[in-house]
């Protein structure tokens, strides 16, 4: 389902640009650095979610959609209050000149330390460019080239005898590939030699700890992903918020570096035979339909009320919901174990029959 979503998203996406800068809406640095860690966290995860029990699945999901979702609504609300600041400088702007408040155009507010020069915002207005100009293909070369490897690394596996010795060798293959292109990209903004250019702050410079900090946060991401059955999007969004991103960028390069990372678990959930096929394509056309239609609604919504914090409060309004029913669910279904005394406790993964 969030494949589906992700991946209908994505294309929408990829003739768009950034908000305020000369730029794509999808950071593709920035993706370069988590989406390896994210894949990586991915296949931990889905290993975890056959070890865990189900009512530890459950308290998991809901601490972690309920804090997620708290932290979104406060960085919607700062995000939000600003704003509403430069709406207000706006109008007295334009009252002082004469031209009134209908001729107040909205200008998207950069999250970043920049905030971009009037040049850079009306070249963005061009909203849209073909996807040849508008895609950075060495980028995206290299992120396809992990994810085709991973998934060749967890097909391989699934023809080797759990736990055996070339069963763990697949596995630990994965640690030098993800390490090395995210390790890669690392390097690279810690010289100087790369930017995370859609914070608008191209002099940035980024400390070791703080691209250590940054891998580490995609492999939590995708470990949670894996476990809950997400694509790991739900925690990358917020973070990216954190780290400044604009709500544009940041749900656009979340959904882009989802769009592996859900693929991956379904791939892995499909051979573990963790899922039914029409179920899943029913809920995959159904997602589809919805991502873009919502694409296109909310920009539109945005573009009239002048509020890019919108995509805030919607990520977290849809957390939480998450939160809520999914719990729910988990709830009902560790009472009925509990009540049938079934067993909670840990599964053995090499003993694992699906």
């Amino acid at each position: 389902m969030i494949m589906g979503g992700a991946g209908a998203t994505v294309f929408y996406n990829l003739k768009q640009r950034h908000p305020t800068l000369d730029l794509p809406i999808i950071d593709y640095d920035l993706a370069l650095l988590f989406q390896p860690m994210l894949v990586l966290g991915i296949s931990i995860g889905v290993a975890f979610n056959v070890i865990f029990a189900d009512w530890m699945i459950t308290v998991l999901l809901i601490i972690t959609f309920l804090v997620t979702s708290i932290k979104a609504y406060l960085k919607g609300i700062e995000t939000w209050k600003k704003e509403t600041i430069v709406k207000m400088e706006a109008a007295r702007a334009s009252q002082s000149t004469g031209s009134g408040m209908e001729e107040v155009e909205y200008k998207p507010l950069p999250e970043g330390p920049g905030t971009g020069t009037q040049s850079e915002t009306k070249e963005s207005e061009k909203s849209k460019v073909s996807i040849v100009d508008n895609v950075y293909w060495k980028e995206v070369g290299f992120l396809f080239a992990v994810w085709i490897i991973i998934l060749g690394l967890e097909i391989a596996k699934n023809y080797t005898t759990t736990c055996s010795v070339l069963y763990w060798v697949l596995n630990l293959l994965q640690i030098p590939v993800t390490f090395g292109v995210s390790g890669y990209e690392a390097f690279n903004l810690y010289k100087g030699r790369r930017v995370i250019a859609s914070k608008g702050d191209a002099d940035a410079t980024y400390k070791l700890h703080q691209l250590v900090l940054y891998c580490i946060g995609g492999i939590v991401a995708g470990i949670v992903g894996g476990l809950l059955g997400l694509g790991g999007g739900f925690i990358l969004g917020p973070l990216f918020l954190e780290l400044g991103i604009p709500p544009q960028v940041s749900s656009a390069t979340a959904t882009f570096a989802m769009t592996f990372s859900s693929s991956m678990s379904v791939v892995e959930y499909y051979l573990l035979k963790r899922f039914p096929v029409p179920y899943a394509l029913y809920f995959v056309a159904v997602s589809t339909i919805a991502a873009i239609i919502g694409q296109y609604v909310v920009r539109k919504v945005i573009a009239i009320l002048g509020r890019a914090s919108l995509i805030i409060f919607i990520l977290a309004t849809t957390i939480f919901v998450s939160a809520i029913s999914l719990g729910g669910v988990g709830i009902a279904d560790v009472i009925e174990d509990i009540q049938e005394k079934a067993y909670m406790g840990f599964e053995n993964i090499c003993t694992y029959d699906a």
